[in-house]
């Protein structure tokens, strides 16, 4: 999904509603949907209780964290539908979204003990990536500083990833719910969804 002309802004008593109410919908972490993630993730040589899968890290929080409103909204989303979703923003980005095995030698731009370093991937794993870097490290495990949604984003790029057994009218569903939610914080924005499979 591409939303355009976002009004984004600190979390309120509407986003905190959403996260509450979404910690309420949410499964366990023995689903199969979140198992389906670890098992991708194994499958690729990572290792699931380290670096969990995005909703599976969100779904097991006692409290899920406000960021803002736009990532209050889709992580509410991703945690209710128990389904990882990135949220990027579309003014960062050189290039286009694109899935990949890393050759290992991209910049990866993220924090550490408070401060910016550039990492790298592993060869082999799995990230999106557009034509600087890495933009999200083992599929959806940890987005990079660059492209990240802040309260001055106004373009910004959904990426609702389905594995089975979770059925296309679900993720469908999710996101229909998440315009719903951006509708709610910035009733004027555009959205477009385009849906992308794997052969």
């Amino acid at each position: 999904m591409t939303v355009r002309g976002l009004r984004n802004g600190p979390s309120d008593d509407r986003s905190r509603a959403w996260l509450t109410d979404a910690a309420g919908r949410a499964v366990g972490p023995e689903h199969e949907r979140i198992e389906a993630w670890r098992s991708a993730y194994r499958a690729f040589g990572a290792k699931p209780q380290r670096t969990r899968p995005s909703v599976d890290a969100l779904i097991r929080r006692v409290q899920l964290p406000e960021i803002n409103l736009v990532v209050d909204a889709y992580n509410a989303i991703s945690v209710a539908h128990a389904l990882p979703i990135g949220g990027e923003d579309i003014s960062h980005y050189i290039g286009p979204a694109r899935l990949v095995r890393a050759q290992g030698d991209e910049p990866f731009d993220t924090t550490a003990a408070g401060e910016e370093v550039t990492d790298h991937p592993e060869i082999g794993e799995v990230v999106w990536r557009d034509d600087q870097g890495v933009t999200c490290r083992r599929w959806n495990w940890r987005q990079c500083v660059r492209t990240r949604i802040t309260e001055e984003t106004t373009d910004a790029l959904f990426i609702l990833e389905r594995l089975a057994p979770m059925r296309l009218d679900e993720l469908e569903a999710a996101g229909r719910e998440l315009t719903s939610l951006l509708d709610q914080i910035a009733p004027d924005a555009r959205t477009e969804t385009r849906l992308l499979t794997m052969g």
